[in-house]
Protein backbone atom coordinates (compact mmCIF):
# COMPACT_ATOMS: atom_id res chain seq x y z
CA UNK A 1 0.00 0.00 0.00
CA UNK A 2 1.33 3.42 -0.63
CA UNK A 3 0.22 6.58 0.56
CA UNK A 4 0.97 9.99 -1.14
CA UNK A 5 1.52 13.00 0.67
CA UNK A 6 0.18 16.29 -0.23
CA UNK A 7 2.35 18.97 0.33
CA UNK A 8 0.70 22.69 0.60
CA UNK A 9 1.67 25.98 0.27
CA UNK A 10 2.35 27.56 3.88
CA UNK A 11 -0.85 30.64 4.45
CA UNK A 12 -0.09 33.90 3.47
CA UNK A 13 -1.11 36.47 6.24
CA UNK A 14 -2.03 40.02 4.45
CA UNK A 15 -2.09 43.02 6.83
CA UNK A 16 -2.75 46.44 5.51
CA UNK A 17 -3.37 49.82 7.67
CA UNK A 18 -6.42 51.35 6.15
CA UNK A 19 -7.25 54.75 7.82
CA UNK A 20 -11.10 56.41 6.83
CA UNK A 21 -11.77 59.50 8.43
CA UNK A 22 -14.83 59.20 10.90
CA UNK A 23 -17.30 60.86 8.05
CA UNK A 24 -16.38 57.39 5.29
CA UNK A 25 -16.52 54.77 8.37
CA UNK A 26 -20.29 56.73 9.65
CA UNK A 27 -21.05 56.29 5.78
CA UNK A 28 -19.88 52.72 5.05
CA UNK A 29 -21.65 51.89 8.38
CA UNK A 30 -24.81 53.28 7.29
CA UNK A 31 -24.41 52.04 3.87
CA UNK A 32 -24.10 47.98 5.65
CA UNK A 33 -26.86 49.05 7.67
CA UNK A 34 -29.41 49.74 5.36
CA UNK A 35 -28.09 46.40 3.26
CA UNK A 36 -29.29 44.57 6.63
CA UNK A 37 -32.29 46.05 7.05
CA UNK A 38 -33.30 45.26 3.33
CA UNK A 39 -32.22 42.19 3.38
CA UNK A 40 -34.66 41.13 5.95
CA UNK A 41 -37.14 43.53 4.67
CA UNK A 42 -37.30 46.59 6.67
CA UNK A 43 -36.34 48.71 4.36
CA UNK A 44 -39.73 50.90 3.58
CA UNK A 45 -41.48 53.07 6.00
CA UNK A 46 -43.71 50.14 7.58
CA UNK A 47 -40.97 48.79 9.16
CA UNK A 48 -41.45 50.60 12.18
CA UNK A 49 -44.66 48.92 12.14
CA UNK A 50 -44.03 45.63 11.04
CA UNK A 51 -41.26 45.51 14.00
CA UNK A 52 -43.88 46.87 16.74
CA UNK A 53 -45.93 44.00 15.21
CA UNK A 54 -43.39 41.61 15.29
CA UNK A 55 -43.13 42.47 19.05
CA UNK A 56 -46.53 42.32 19.64
CA UNK A 57 -46.83 38.42 18.30
CA UNK A 58 -44.09 37.82 20.15
CA UNK A 59 -45.67 38.74 23.44
CA UNK A 60 -48.94 37.16 22.83
CA UNK A 61 -46.46 33.96 21.68
CA UNK A 62 -45.24 33.98 25.18
CA UNK A 63 -48.69 34.68 26.72
CA UNK A 64 -49.66 31.61 25.03
CA UNK A 65 -46.94 29.64 26.18
CA UNK A 66 -47.59 30.47 29.89
CA UNK A 67 -51.50 29.89 29.61
CA UNK A 68 -50.10 26.48 28.00
CA UNK A 69 -47.76 25.42 30.95
CA UNK A 70 -50.12 26.53 33.12
CA UNK A 71 -52.79 24.79 32.25
CA UNK A 72 -50.75 21.26 31.53
CA UNK A 73 -49.72 21.38 35.36
CA UNK A 74 -53.16 22.52 36.47
CA UNK A 75 -54.17 19.30 34.67
CA UNK A 76 -51.45 17.02 36.31
CA UNK A 77 -52.27 18.12 39.87
CA UNK A 78 -56.32 17.39 39.24
CA UNK A 79 -55.09 13.84 37.69
CA UNK A 80 -52.48 13.68 40.75
CA UNK A 81 -55.26 14.37 43.25
CA UNK A 82 -57.81 13.15 41.41
CA UNK A 83 -56.07 9.27 41.26
CA UNK A 84 -55.32 10.05 45.30
CA UNK A 85 -59.00 10.12 46.03
CA UNK A 86 -59.50 7.44 43.82
CA UNK A 87 -57.36 5.00 45.38
CA UNK A 88 -58.39 6.36 48.88
CA UNK A 89 -61.98 5.60 48.63
CA UNK A 90 -61.32 1.72 46.97
CA UNK A 91 -58.65 1.27 50.16
CA UNK A 92 -61.99 3.30 52.63
CA UNK A 93 -64.62 0.38 50.68
CA UNK A 94 -62.59 -2.62 50.94
CA UNK A 95 -62.45 -2.58 54.90
CA UNK A 96 -65.99 -2.64 54.88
Amino acid sequence: MTTTTIKRKPRRTVVAKIVLTEAELQTMMDQAARRALESVGLHDETAGKDVHDLRSLIDGWRGVKKTAMRSVVQAATVALLGLLVLGASVKFWRND
